[in-house]
């Protein structure tokens, strides 16, 4: 199974939002867990999982998304770095839909490389500042703003770029306002920069200390911006210093169009296949004995066979039965005919004793040989 790690937002290796792309042959998706698992091993601020729908219906592609602890509603720059590993492998072309927890989202690819997302606006409430946000960033807060409940961000508007730039803010108090995290933005320092305005976003609710650069956040600061600077089409700079990425919005009413380009920076295998699903022939019931066709993280070993008698179930096994294991400790060993008092009696070793030895009379010490030693 290919996976990839795809820079989005970005036009060269090493910039904009890493996420990691996984795609299935099958119509359906693993189990929950296994999914969860691979994520948490990729470790990026999303992993896309994405699988081929039957042609004739709304969308093309089932896909989602997830970040080392949770799946999300919605993620655009994991989205951007699917729809980007489609076209460049040669799988889709042109316009590509998407079925997802936030409805049918639709990319499309154009001669240059660029891929536009068509997203859904993310309605704006005002709110009260939060008390315990402002302390958590060390800035004073403008505005804020509920971003409804598909983001499930708090938006605020902070003084200026140095400001926004400059944050180090509290992670662990930015949990307790609840939703996904903290959208800090405020307006381009310089009119001429080349982009007009700024944002850094914050999510450790979700297992994202700071994400990079966030397509969906994107879907709330344009039509914020769109607002102040009266314009429908805008250019977004958001990151840390370290990694940062440039976003092309344009505002269509109920609708914001995201534009980036994404690179292919890793292309490998993903080994740690999953088990066949649940109700599949290869699934092991009650006094049946079935193979795994392929090694899985539960039978790392191809054809292990299972126990006609189903085991205990594991928490990560989903229904999956494992082999009851007596541990060797429990099984005593058969006692050894005779031996010298003191010489140690090694568990795995039986003594044996020849059919044509005769006993020894009373009294006669036995002299015998200390058994090898053994992986016990």
């Amino acid at each position: 199974m290919r996976i990839r790690i795809v820079d989005a937002f970005t036009d060269r290796p090493f910039g904009g939002n890493p996420a990691g792309v996984v795609l299935f042959d099958a119509d359906g998706f693993p189990e929950d867990a296994w999914l969860q698992r691979v994520a948490a091993e990729v470790n990026l601020s999303e992993t896309a999982f994405a699988h081929p729908l039957p042609a004739g219906g709304d969308a093309d592609w089932a896909l989602r998304w997830l970040t080392p602890a949770a799946e999300v509603n919605m993620c655009g720059h994991a989205t951007l770095a699917t729809a980007h590993v489609l076209h460049t492998t040669g799988t889709a072309t042109g316009t590509v839909r998407f079925a997802t927890r936030s409805g049918v989202l639709t990319t499309t690819a154009d001669g240059s490389g660029a891929v536009t997302m068509d997203f859904p606006t993310a309605p704006l409430t005002p709110v009260e500042v939060p008390p315990a946000v402002a302390e958590a960033l060390g800035a004073e807060i403008r505005g804020a703003y509920d971003t409804g409940e598909n983001l499930g961000d708090l938006l605020v508007e902070l003084a200026d770029e140095k400001v926004v730039r400059a944050l180090e803010p509290d992670l662990k108090a930015l949990t307790s306002p609840g939703g996904r995290g903290v959208i800090a933005t405020a307006a381009a320092e310089a009119p001429d920069g080349g982009y007009h305005f700024v944002s850094r976003c914050f999510f450790p609710a979700v297992g994202i200390d700071e994400d990079p650069v966030t397509g969906s956040a994107h879907t709330a600061l344009a039509p914020f911006w769109s607002a102040r600077l009266s314009r429908d089409e805008l250019i977004g700079l958001q990151g840390p210093a370290r990694r940062t990425g440039f976003v092309r919005t344009a505002l269509r009413g109920d609708r914001t169009l995201l534009t980036g380009s994404a690179v292919t920076v890793i292309d490998g295998e993903l080994l740690a296949t999953p088990c066949p699903p649940a109700g599949s022939p290869n699934v092991t019931r009650a006094r049946t004995r079935a193979r795994h066709p392929t090694p899985c993280a539960r039978h790392p070993t191809p054809g292990t066979r299972h126990p006609a008698e189903p085991g205990p179930v594991t928490p990560w096994s989903s229904g999956h039965r494992q082999p009851s294991v007596t541990p060797w400790a429990a099984t005593p060993p058969s006692p050894p005919a005779t031996r010298t008092p003191g010489t140690p009696r090694c568990r795995s070793a039986r003594a044996r004793r020849p059919a044509d030895r005769r006993a020894p009379s009373a009294g006669t010490a036995v002299r015998r040989s200390r058994p090898s030693p053994c992986s016990r």
